[in-house]
């Protein structure tokens, strides 16, 4: 009740004034875990592109062989280069009327382009990788056969470096870039957990390169070995696989555009679909639990597939051209030796989960 009587009468007394502090607001500017997240990414995946340029230096410093080799091998490469050039160029000209039609929706033709040309670059990794790695696998076989296995190891995982770098890298920028673009979890705008949907149509278009890529070559790959089988061997006498038959140099043309660039544009489109339809199931999955902050499920796939790239190069870089001393036996199996790499990765693999958890 004096309280109540102070305030009736005024009688509050002085005012003492004490120092107020407040916490700075701008000690720690405000970083989002979704940029958090890919600018992880995009340093793994920056890292393993300079792994690249090593890789690749690595395989073209080996030697090529005698006059003999290199010549059916610059048949080969020509004639694989060639049928790139004017396959890669009609499905170009396709994507680019896809992109006239005024009936789609913008969006969705340019994330298809963009696929689609991720993935045909993909492809010509491959192919690039392996008209000349072939030659040098065989010259290689040689002298050593572990050396043999080092360099197709390598030139493989080359190819396959540049294949999931690429998906995980061009996502991961899409899918940035609409964030920041549409302005999404402000008010107004569209959630996180819808903006997974957006990227289908970068799946779409590694899918359209994907499929002719494997048509062409496969079909181009299994007319020329017919041809070679009933000219050659049945008509003109020569031996299965002989150089002298044309026929032979086309079917290895068709197998290094079918078998390797057509399979890098298929798993290409793959792993593009697998990532996508995963950020979306992830998105909906956090959505429905009503979690606050969708973005770590979201991105996972992306996450998973950057350490992918790391502990897989790992793996290839651990097999040696050197012969284990442990082996007594004078012939080494190739599989124990990829076994060996194999297991180092598993358990790098393993690591990382428990890491991410």
């Amino acid at each position: 009740m004096m309280i109540d009587d102070d305030v009736e009468t005024g009688n509050l007394g002085t005012y003492q004034e004490r120092p107020r502090t407040f916490p700075n607001m701008r000690s720690k500017p405000y970083n989002p875990l979704i940029f958090r997240v890919l600018k992880q990414i995009n340093v793994r995946v920056l890292l393993m592109l300079l792994l690249l340029v090593y890789l690749t230096k690595w395989v073209l410093s080996k030697d090529e062989g005698p006059p003999e080799m290199i010549q059916i091998s610059d048949a080969i490469r020509d004639g694989a280069e060639g049928f790139f050039r004017t396959q890669y160029a009609q499905l170009l000209n396709k994507n680019l009327l896809a992109l006239e039609g005024w009936h789609l929706h913008i969006l969705l033709l340019l994330h298809s382009f963009l696929g689609a040309l991720c993935s045909g670059v993909a492809g010509y990794v491959g192919m690039w990788v392996s008209v000349r790695a072939n030659v040098r696998v065989s010259s290689a076989a040689r002298r050593s056969a572990r050396e043999a296995l080092q360099i197709a190891v390598r030139a493989g995982g080359l190819s396959a470096i540049v294949v999931v770098g690429m998906v995980v890298i061009g996502i991961a920028i899409l899918y940035a870039t609409f964030y920041v673009w549409l302005g999404v979890d402000s008010p107004g705008s569209m959630e996180v957990t819808d903006l997974p949907l957006l990227l289908v149509g970068y799946g779409f278009g590694a899918s359209f390169v994907a499929l002719f890529a494997q048509l062409g070559g496969g079909i181009f790959t299994k007319a020329a070995d017919v041809g070679a089988d009933l000219v050659g061997k049945v008509e003109q006498g020569i031996p299965e696989d002989d150089p002298r038959n044309p026929a032979v140099i086309a079917d290895l043309v068709g197998d290094n555009v079918g078998d390797c660039a057509a399979r890098g544009a298929d798993l290409f489109e793959s792993i593009a679909a697998e990532i996508i339809s995963a950020m979306i199931l992830g998105g909906t999955m956090a959505q429905r639990c009503k979690i606050e902050d969708p973005s770590g499920f979201i991105l996972f796939p992306l996450v998973v597939h950057s350490f992918d790239l790391v502990i897989s190069s790992i793996g290839i870089l651990s097999i040696r051209s050197t012969r284990d001393s442990s082996v007594k036996s004078p012939i080494e199996d190739p599989m124990a030796i990829l076994q060996k790499g194999y297991l180092i990765t598993i358990f790098l693999a393993v690591l990382t989960f428990v890491a991410l958890r």
